[in-house]
């Protein structure tokens, strides 16, 4: 019961980012966002793990912590909206993000020994497919990329980086299984939330991003992205994969877009299609068999 609670909350948590995302684009560049969002949550939690005097991570081991915090969150996000920023579509942004179960079954099996069965190879395919189905409205609407608003960088430049965004949040998510997985889930998401931060700092510096209107919808999307989204689900992805497969907590992250799409409808009347909806069907089905 305990496992299923987790995992529903974290994949409603994990979609809302597309919303966040999508709601802060006209208040503040995304990258110094995601530097006050990791920053706030690493503040967080210091002065939880302050409060409850836990042992904090020191020398390598600390280094290890920041790498894969910048790998997981920082690099991932970071990496991913340079290239929707360069005029990669986002919806094809988001179907390369849903390769990372994929990679991360992949990837694990020779590292921890991993296996999935033959019906969790089923069920990642069919994953893969219904994520696919959902973002198809968006696929088949791509238009030639449109002059990039953050530079005009070759289109082999784009696909690479969003390539490397995916690899990057895989690595951060197998990261969790290593002796990391020793250190309280408080003083790592500390110190993992600030190598997030510290990677969002460079991509800022890097673009020239300052654009920061504050509005209301913004301070609210600031607080849930600390919160809800770098806070708790990206803590329960790291709890779940320290207590089993990382190939099974992963592939949680197919049902992410087509929750995303129907926040999208309820919240800024997006359409949402027929064959959006056999996408969702056809994701859960292929979550539940790779979990199974």
């Amino acid at each position: 019961m305990l496992a299923t609670l987790t995992a529903a909350v974290f994949v409603v948590l994990w979609s809302t980012g597309f919303v966040v995302a999508r709601a802060i684009t006209p208040y503040a560049d995304p990258n110094l966002f995601l530097l006050a969002r990791f920053g706030g949550t690493a503040l967080l939690f210091t002065l939880a793990a302050l409060l409850a005097r836990t042992a904090w991570p020191t020398g390598r081991n600390l280094g290890r912590h920041l790498v894969a915090g910048a790998l997981l969150q920082g690099v991932y996000l970071g990496a991913g909206y340079w290239a929707v920023a360069q005029g990669l579509s986002a919806g094809v942004m988001a179907l390369l993000g849903a390769l990372q179960p994929l990679a991360t079954a992949a990837v694990a099996a020779p590292l921890f020994g991993e296996r999935l069965s033959r019906r969790g190879w089923t069920g990642m395919a069919l994953g893969l497919a219904g994520v696919a189905l959902v973002l198809e409205p968006k696929l088949a609407a791509v238009t030639p990329p449109t002059p990039a608003p953050h530079g005009n960088a070759p289109p082999w430049l784009v696909v690479l980086v969003s390539i490397l965004a995916v690899g990057a949040i895989t690595a951060g998510t197998l990261f969790q299984k290593t002796s990391l997985a020793k250190a309280d889930i408080r003083t790592a998401s500390a110190v993992q939330n600030l190598g997030a931060a510290l990677v969002a700092a460079i991509f800022a510096l890097a673009l020239g991003e300052h654009r920061w209107i504050a509005s209301p919808t913004l301070w609210i999307s600031l607080a849930w992205g600390i919160v809800m989204l770098s806070g708790i689900s990206v803590t329960l992805l790291v709890w779940m994969v320290r207590r089993g497969d990382a190939a099974r907590a992963t592939a949680l992250v197919f049902l992410a877009p087509p929750l995303a799409a129907l926040e999208g409808y309820l919240g800024f009347g997006e359409t949402l299609l027929p064959v959006q909806i056999a996408g969702f069907a056809v994701a859960l089905v292929g979550v539940l068999l790779a979990r199974s």
